[in-house]
């Protein structure tokens, strides 16, 4: 398998350097030309079609192809048409990848039988076309009545995994009709200090994963940029710094799994913030003065809380609690977080705090509770439109009545 996977991603790496060469010598930014100009003859465009052929020739020339199943090769080259169409045209929502990288060793982890079959399962045993017989520990028994559509295969730092699609037309498709209301629905807050705080006032602490094993990893790092390159005491320390990015990894995934239960037992209906997390976690801009000389500009500060954010994985948490709550026949619905920490979650006037400022201290009406909760509370309001934001008016605009002298 590890010998499939290697192979497979030089194909891909030369397939994609292949669109990529069409790319740059034949796509012209103009749309008309001078009658006089020569043109050269356009090469063809290499799409999923012509680079699917040319897996005929390739097995050809080079033999040892011949060993990979067929449809575990024509799916390595589906998915150079979709990392190559989504940098040019983006997905169905219209969000474009970044430009594809090509994959380095140990880089490209899986592959893909597109018709797989509950023929090829005995029990605790899965006979994989050409690889052969393979006992397998099941995550859960498989229920009656499902087809099997792919078998994904994945290298992992603690061994191999098999992903089974299935299908069954029998199941209807299932939607929530849960209608939002004051008593069945809550709010929750997602930050740093306290990974989350809901509307009732109740808080969920932050684990911080990544940071507690943060000097263990720094340690493991140390020894192996001290190891020989190429020696087996390297390889051997590669794999410890590996298996302990994936047992944080999973802590924070199942952390995720427990909170999201405890929340949807809370309420049927749960308002988020719709965050970007992306934006929130790029790079500080650059500061430069007149002469064109860089000034500091706090990224050494912006860094660690962008590690900060990585670690939470806010946005791992909502697609998990989405999913718990269609599970439960609930609902998770996104809110615009725009002013959600900067209004009075009572009389909806702003109160501008900073990101140190966790207490929450209203002048207006006397409101006094956690920075927090109060946002929580806030994004209830703003979800039911109960709390309308772009109504509410600062402090300095507000115009206070004339006090009576008589």
């Amino acid at each position: 398998m590890s010998r499939w996977l290697d192979m497979l991603r030089l194909q891909y790496n030369w397939m994609l350097a292949k669109r990529f060469q069409w790319w740059e010598e034949n796509r012209s930014s103009v749309n008309a030309c001078p009658l006089v100009c020569h043109l050269p003859e356009l090469k063809d465009q290499p799409d999923y079609y012509s680079q699917k052929r040319s897996l005929v020739p390739l097995k050809q020339d080079r033999p040892w192809y011949k060993d990979i199943h067929s449809q575990v090769l024509q799916d390595m080259v589906k998915r150079v048409k979709l990392a190559f169409d989504r940098y040019l045209s983006g997905d169905s929502n219209g969000n474009r990848s970044g430009k594809p990288r090509f994959k380095g060793k140990n880089r490209y982890r899986s592959f893909t039988y597109p018709q797989a079959s509950i023929e090829w399962i005995d029990g605790s045993k899965i006979e994989l076309p050409k690889l052969g017989v393979f006992k397998v520990i099941w995550h859960r028994p498989l229920p009656d009545g499902f087809k099997i559509k792919t078998a994904i295969v994945t290298q992992k730092t603690d061994g191999w995994y098999i992903t089974l699609t299935l299908e069954d037309v029998s199941v209807p498709e299932f939607t929530s009709e849960v209608e939002p209301t004051a008593d069945n629905s809550i709010g929750i807050d997602l930050g740093l200090e306290k990974f989350l705080a809901d509307s009732e006032g109740e808080f969920e602490p932050i684990p911080q994963h990544f940071r507690k094993s943060e000097e263990k990893l720094a340690r493991l790092q140390q020894k192996v940029s001290a190891a020989k390159k190429g020696s087996r005491a390297r390889k051997l320390l590669v794999r410890k710094v590996a298996k302990l990015h994936q047992k944080i990894a999973r802590q924070r995934k199942q952390f995720h799994y427990e909170t999201a239960q405890k929340v949807l037992k809370k309420a049927d209906v749960v308002f988020v913030e719709d965050l970007s997390v992306k934006n929130m976690s790029r790079r500080a801009k650059p500061k430069q003065d007149e002469t064109g000389k860089f000034l500091p500009n706090g990224q050494s500060a912006k860094s660690g809380l962008n590690k900060s954010i990585a670690d939470a994985g806010w946005s791992q948490f909502v697609d998990i609690l989405t999913f718990k709550a269609e599970k439960a026949g609930s609902r998770v619905v996104k809110v615009n977080p725009k002013g959600t920490s900067q209004h009075c979650s009572n009389c909806l006037n702003r109160v501008p705090k900073e990101l140190s400022d966790r207490w929450h201290s209203c002048p207006h009406c006397g409101t006094e509770l956690d920075r927090d909760t109060n946002a929580a509370i806030l994004i209830k309001k703003v979800g039911l439109d109960i709390g309308l934001l772009k109504n509410a008016q600062p402090a300095s605009a507000r115009k206070r009545s004339p006090r009576c002298t008589a």
